[in-house]
């Protein structure tokens, strides 16, 4: 029922019954609602009656497989809907055809890969480059990097990988590449299923210039909790200062090579000013490395991370960055001016391809490393508005080989105005869903950081998971004489534990921090006999293949893990039947995004604990206690040894937020 429900609220949103401008509805529902299918089911054929793409947009690969290899196929097959379906990867998932002909023709020993900051080929690299290429002109291989049945090492993959500056169709070699065959058959597609990364790229390019127009589009966001991080992470910028001068200087030696190779006389002035501009915008660089050495000990008192309050930058930065963003803004123009004519000239056959493809691969790198840079550069020298929360502004240490360099970095701690104007704005409707995306059991939190307003016409639904909570499963609370943030905590789950894993065959015991997971195992495994699956002592896929071979074999298996393995962990039936939860999941604001967002919240006048932390706790518990049902069958218990959930005034809240199991709660 809580399936038809989804199917009917999402068909009658899609249709504009509830409001013809904003065709949006937020959904949480519970595990084993059968989400994808209520999707396919209330927007597939809807669009295709409009004549509307839809755009699935996942956070996980595993996701995507299993709409493409499963959930697509079964909804077309018993719908007896007529339409296609393909997932839409980014461009460095693709080899570079011209590329990888430079490899396999012997081009690639005139590229100058000192130039472009990259290390040479070694043998073993050549032969797998030769092999690529061989492969694919033959038809055995298509040029995704997914496809190629092992593992293709990012340093060998670099050199052949397909990227937008030194990629032109105006050149018939590019035209039959990977990627371009790939993105031919979105015009041909009804459903694109692409990822959250894919899906912010096309909408920071304005929209439709990747994925089809948002107008004619209706989005599905699927995993959608993971939405508003995802956006924080592609608004951010960074760059060095000492290594983005080291590669700047190089940019003058490769003007001077495109002035030489162009026949055209616009050429010459480019590059000249290229050589100028480079000179005064390295000179900047060098100065602002020199200030932050000179002032390295004053800046940096509490370690190799400095965090600006309220976003606010010294007077020095502020001047480096009023400099460096419009010479910075002049590079990037000039390089991509040189980009224009070296696509002309090699469309018209001017220049041979031989000679055109390493310099498109030179270009391409500096016009890549300039739009960083002039990224960074320009939101450093933003000033602040009175409206918009300030941007988080930090430095970093960074120690290499050559000495000291400094990493500069920015990023919005708000990203909802972004996503209300380039998405919620412009689709021609969208789903976002979940299984967490309320936070004590309301919207609201999630709302305001996907920046959609209060009674604007979304629809937001809400059904629990159909599973049997009070039959199948229990909620057990044990007496702790210690709250987490007393001193003798960890001694308290020492004693707890073991009774707890006793006669239990497949148990999870979740840690907020890696120290306390390691001394806890290390104590336990000491005293007891207990032989313990331990987070980072090996890969996580090993951790849960040992785990099944051990409950398979009959056999007990305790895995410890961290905040990674409360979320997107599928351990269905006997594998999974006691999930220990050893404290609420409070993240510390120690990274410095955290830090500007819980200062900002303060200089409004909120309390940064119950508006950030308690919210986003409480939908990690929530994520946490979800690892147990996976399927209607499942069994067993949810054990929480965090009495402030029964002592603290927020605790009733977080509790009443979680599946309504059956309650044993000793205090």
């Amino acid at each position: 029922k809580q399936q038809n429900l989804l199917v009917a609220e999402i068909a009658k949103t899609m249709a504009g019954e509830y409001d013809k401008q904003k065709r949006i509805c937020v959904i949480e529902a519970g595990t084993g609602t059968g989400k994808s299918l209520a999707y396919c089911l209330g927007v597939i054929p809807l669009a295709k009656a409009q004549s509307k793409k839809v755009v699935i947009s996942t956070a996980t690969v595993a996701l995507q497989e299993q709409l493409t290899d499963k959930d697509l196929p079964f909804f077309a097959k018993y719908s007896e809907l007529d339409f296609s379906f393909d997932i839409i990867k980014g461009r460095q998932r693709y080899a570079c055809l011209s590329k990888m002909a430079m490899f396999a023709d012997g081009q690639a020993e005139d590229v100058d890969f000192q130039q472009l900051l990259l290390t040479p080929p070694n043998d073993i690299a050549k032969k797998l480059l030769h092999k690529l290429a061989k492969a694919y002109n033959s038809k055995k291989w298509d040029g995704d990097k997914d496809s190629w049945p092992s593992v293709i090492p990012d340093q060998t993959w670099q050199h052949i990988v397909s990227d937008k500056h030194s990629c032109t169709r105006a050149m018939q070699e590019h035209r039959q590449c990977p990627f371009h065959m790939a993105r031919d058959k979105i015009a041909e597609l009804d459903v694109l299923i692409v990822n959250h990364s894919l899906l912010l790229a096309d909408l920071e390019l304005g929209g439709g210039k990747i994925l089809s127009a948002p107008d004619e589009s209706i989005y599905i966001i699927d995993e959608g909790h993971h939405l508003p991080q995802v956006t924080r992470d592609f608004a951010a910028a960074q760059a060095t200062t000492k290594g983005a001068k080291e590669w700047l200087d190089k940019l003058p030696k490769l003007a001077d090579k495109l002035n030489k190779t162009l026949t055209t006389s616009k050429a010459i002035g480019v590059s000249l000013t290229i050589h100028d501009i480079c000179a005064d915008t390295g000179k900047s660089l060098n100065d602002a490395y020199i200030w932050l050495q000179q002032n390295h000990q004053t800046l940096f008192i509490k370690g190799d991370c400095l965090r600006f309050e309220n976003g606010e930058l010294p007077d020095t930065l502020s001047h480096f960055a009023e400099d460096l963003a419009p010479t910075t803004g002049k590079l990037l123009g000039l390089l991509q001016k040189l980009q224009e004519l070296l696509k002309e000239e090699a469309a018209e056959g001017v220049i041979s391809p031989s000679l055109a493809e390493p310099l498109f691969a030179e270009l391409g790198f500096f016009i890549n490393r300039m739009e960083n840079l002039h990224k960074l550069w320009k939101q450093w020298s933003h000033i602040k508005s009175k409206k918009a929360p300030p941007n988080a502004r930090w430095i970093e240490v960074v120690k290499t080989k050559q000495g000291v360099d400094y990493l500069l970095a920015t990023s919005p701690i708000e990203v909802g105005f972004f996503l209300a104007d380039k998405l919620w704005e412009e689709c021609a409707g969208a789903v976002i869903c979940s299984a967490t995306l309320t936070a004590l059991n309301k919207f609201d939190f999630f709302r305001h950081q996907v920046g959609l307003q209060n009674n604007d016409g979304t629809q937001y639904i809400q059904v629990d998971s159909p599973f049997d909570y009070q039959q199948n499963a229990e909620l057990h609370m044990p007496m702790m004489r210690s709250e987490p943030t007393a001193p003798d905590f960890s001694d308290n789950l020492i004693e707890q534990l073991p009774g707890l894993l006793e006669g239990v065959d497949a148990s999870l015991v979740l840690f907020s921090s890696y120290w306390q997971m390691e001394a806890v195992a290390t104590a336990i495994e000491e005293k007891h006999e207990l032989k313990l699956l331990v987070q980072g002592k090996s890969s996580r896929q090993s951790i849960i293949e040992q785990h099944k071979k051990s409950i398979d074999a009959g056999k007990p298996s305790i895995i410890f893990g961290t905040q990674s393995f409360s979320e997107g962990l599928d351990l269905p039936g006997k594998y999974l039947t006691n999930v220990i939860i050893t404290k609420i999941p409070f993240a510390v604001p120690t990274s410095p995004v955290e830090e500007a967002h819980a200062e900002y919240i303060k200089a409004r006048g909120g309390n940064p604990f119950m508006e950030l932390s308690v919210p986003q706790a409480s939908k990690k518990l929530v994520q946490a206690c979800g690892r147990l049902l996976r399927n209607e069958k499942d069994t067993g218990r949810v054990v929480v040894l965090d009495r402030r959930l029964i002592s603290k005034r927020y605790g009733k809240s977080m509790l009443d937020a979680l599946p309504p199991f059956k309650r044993k709660i000793d205090y």
